[in-house]
């Protein structure tokens, strides 16, 4: 796959799909984001998650764990965003090797970055940004050296290829761009990794690319 250029039609769904999300979530962005890679219709639904709404019992029928993102694709509703990102893969994209190789080497390459994304990255410069928004605090020192020691090891995997698992992207790079890209709004600094904010760039380059919403905290960071 060319790393400047993606398709410019992908198979496209009956009808429009329909995202339930919270725009500062960075969950939610990286599934926009796919979805406006792949050039796929969609219905953004905001769910007022400080009134409670994704805790009614419409919402968890959608999803139990009472969370954010959920995708309507007609009869189909998903919920957790990785999921999500595979889901559009492999019934949308007509180059879905290029997102998630079938190569069981690459595959599980792709896989490794996936597992970051709900592990290291959630539990760092993710948990850093909400204690910043949320509870208008510091975050805990433990978070920022987790997420220290996550841009230290991207940093380094970076500087070998311009994409986390290779020379193009892939899923692995759409699901950790988001909350990496907001890492300075929980007072965590890109300033120490260039090629990790080469990294960005380049996402942010790619056809059809929407940033993710800035907090009034991020517009002063």
């Amino acid at each position: 796959m060319n790393t400047s250029t993606h398709p410019v039609s992908s198979p496209q769904p009956a009808q429009a799909l329909k995202l339930y999300r919270f725009a500062p979530s960075g969950h939610c962005h990286r599934v926009e984001l796919f979805l406006s890679l792949l050039g796929l219709p969609v219905e953004l639904i905001e769910v007022d998650l400080r009134a409670g709404a994704h805790k009614t019992p419409a919402f968890l029928q959608m999803n139990a764990f009472g969370q954010v993102p959920v995708l309507q694709d007609g009869d189909v509703t998903l919920a957790d965003a990785n999921a999500i990102l595979v889901y559009l893969v492999s019934r949308y994209a007509p180059d879905a090797s290029a997102w998630l190789p079938r190569d069981p080497v690459h595959a599980a390459a792709v896989q490794r970055w996936l597992s970051v994304a709900a592990g290291p990255l959630a539990f760092g410069p993710a948990a850093a940004r909400a204690t910043v928004l949320f509870r208008q605090t510091t975050p805990p020192d433990e978070v920022v050296q987790r997420a220290t020691q996550l841009f230290t090891v991207m940093e380094a995997t970076l500087q070998a290829s311009a994409f986390l698992t290779g020379p193009a992207p892939t899923l692995a790079d759409i699901a950790n761009y988001s909350y990496t890209a907001r890492a300075p709004e929980g007072g965590v600094s890109l300033a120490p990794y260039p090629h990790l904010r080469r990294w960005l760039e380049r996402i942010e380059a790619l056809p059809g690319f929407v940033p993710m919403v800035k907090t009034p905290v991020g517009l002063v960071a």
